[in-house]
């Protein structure tokens, strides 16, 4: 079996790249990637002493795409995935929707050719701001928790966010070209006749990430307590209660595997989220204080000014995963905390190269 993995130079893409073939034998791993990215080239180089076959192309460009290898399963980890994406200083928004919505066109495009099945790595930001930001939470043991005693809202269990919840706008435009993306890559496999999954994923975190505070919070948090730098509990008061779910993309290898073992079945479900859960959710306060034992004590300054995007709670409801497939996440959210502390210790100068310094 033949694997294309774009965006293979990211942390997310490069990490699939050396799992997968760890999980089945006789994989053939091809990468893509345009080398953009602070810290792509470090991936490359890894990645090729594990065998991936490295091509160097921007799916913005159709043509870079018009000699591409035959294979069976186009895994699609190119994105820009900060929620600030195409923002002012966060970027140009053409390029976002360019890069996460266009880009995506083109890869579909190279499987209406060939025939390959399609899996795109969504996000849980394809779901309603304003219907988040309304969720029955309140503060309690250092975080915000789920009020079941309340009214849930459609798309809402006692264990999180499931498929069924609001993507009504505002969503964000990186939320939006996922979310449109998302649309495109199901109705050109029902036109076309070639399987197509998407895996809405929860936070994606573990060593080697190049973490900022928009994106890779936990590596983020993690790196610069370790090693000193200035931290901010941002919004909500300053207190960090806001509560998010963590998953490790090598968790992500058998729901990959069993999808792309299925074929293009009528029964199997096209959406899924796939996230830690509620076992994996944890606050910015539960991490600092996670930090505080591993590495000790280090400033958080409060900042509770409100930004448009912040959300109090997010945790995906992987059930439908776990009913069709079987999945679930194996790596706890101390194991990859302790991962990426690691990792952080090894690599004092690892946030230097997230930002291009």
């Amino acid at each position: 079996m033949k694997i294309l993995i774009t965006g293979v130079c990211g942390f997310v893409g490069s990490t699939l790249a050396r799992c997968l073939p760890e999980s089945r034998a006789g994989l053939e791993i091809y990468g893509l990637d345009h080398l953009g990215r602070a810290g792509s080239e470090i991936n490359r180089r890894l990645l090729q002493q594990h065998g991936v076959r490295f091509i160097h192309a921007d799916i913005r460009q159709p043509s870079d795409l018009e000699h591409l290898p035959q294979v069976d399963l186009v895994v699609d980890a190119a994105a820009n995935p900060s929620v600030l994406a195409g923002l002012g200083a966060a970027g140009s928004s053409r390029q976002l929707v360019e890069h996460n919505c266009l880009g995506t066109v083109n890869l579909l495009e190279y499987c209406r050719r060939s025939g390959a099945a399609f899996s795109m790595l969504s996000t849980s930001r394809v779901y309603s701001i304003d219907a988040l930001q309304r969720l029955p939470v309140a503060v309690a043991d250092n975080r915000f928790q789920l009020q079941h005693a309340a009214h849930l809202p459609q798309g809402l269990t006692p264990h999180g966010i499931n498929e069924h919840f609001s993507t009504a706008a505002p969503i964000s435009l990186y939320g939006a070209t996922k979310l449109a993306s998302e649309t495109l890559a199901l109705e050109y496999g029902c036109t076309f006749g070639f399987p197509v999954w998407i895996n809405r994923c929860g936070v994606l975190a573990g060593a080697g990430q190049f973490g900022r505070a928009d994106q890779g919070i936990f590596s983020y948090w993690i790196h610069s307590w370790c090693h000193r730098l200035p931290l901010k509990f941002l919004g909500f008061g300053g207190h960090g209660h806001q509560v998010r779910d963590c998953l490790h993309p090598r968790d992500l290898v058998p729901l990959l595997l069993a999808q792309s073992s299925s074929g293009n079945s009528a029964d199997t479900p096209r959406i899924v989220n796939v996230s830690g859960g509620l076992e994996s959710a944890v606050s910015l306060r539960e991490l600092s204080d996670w930090c505080q034992q591993r590495f000790g004590d280090h400033q958080v300054h409060a900042d509770g000014s409100e930004r448009p995007f912040d959300l109090p709670w997010v945790v995906l409801d992987s059930s439908r995963a776990e009913s069709h497939w079987s999945w679930q996440p194996q790596t706890s959210w101390q194991q990859i905390c302790e991962e990426i502390a690691q990792h952080a210790l090894l690599h004092p100068h690892w946030m230097q190269l997230s930002h291009g310094g």
